[in-house]
Parts: C-alpha cells; structure tokens; sequence
C-alpha cells in the first residue's frame, strides 16, 4: 500500500477479533468453502471464490445484496498470530458499489458480513 492509498479500515468498517484457534484453521474456515459456508452462505457472494488471496494471511470477497438495489461490497479478513497461539483476524467491510436512489440523499446502507 502507498503512502497515498488509504487503508481499507479507513474507508470501511473494520473490527478485530482475538480467536483462540490457531492461524492454520482460522485460515481453513475461511478459505474451504464447506467450512466458510457455515458462517458466511455463498449465496451472500457475488463471485463463489475470493478475489484475493495472500495464503495464510488474506483473504477477500465480493458480497452483494439479496435485495435491491443488489448493493456490492468488499470484506477482507486478515489473519495473524496473536502472541498466545491463538489469532488476531481482523475483519474489514467496504462498501464498493456507492448508488443510490435518485430521491435520496441519504448514503446507501447493507448488511455487515
């Protein structure tokens, strides 16, 4: 990331999470669609693979809306060891697709991951 990049905490939502699980599976129950589809249904994606991927460290999805107006988004779930033999994931939500209605000036809302 460039000194002139935002980070993507900063133009989203992010929260952090201390895990006791080890990185190895925190990192399994994301990426193995069987295990990710538990807590997070393919149907809350718009593409069925991640769109990035950093093997143990990364990982990102495309999310879209059920509902119109079928709102995108980002959600980035970093994973790190915590010191303790547990995780540090930090979970990042941004929305990408910023339409609106034509009658409102409110910003468009979605569901959080």
């Amino acid at each position: 990331m460039s000194e002139a990049e935002p980070d993507a905490a900063e133009t989203g939502i992010a929260g952090d999470y201390e895990l006791d699980a080890p990185p190895h599976k925190v990192w399994r129950a994301l990426h193995t669609p069987e295990l990710r589809e538990i807590w997070l249904p393919g149907s809350a994606l718009a593409e069925p693979d991640a769109i990035s991927v950093t093997p143990g460290e990364e990982l990102r999805y495309r999310l879209r809306d059920d509902a119109p107006p079928f709102l995108e988004s980002i959600v980035t779930f970093r994973i790190a060891p915590n010191g303790t033999g547990g995780t540090r994931l930090r979970v990042i939500h941004e929305l990408t697709d910023l339409r609106a209605a034509s009658n409102t000036n409110d910003p468009p809302l979605m569901r959080a991951a």
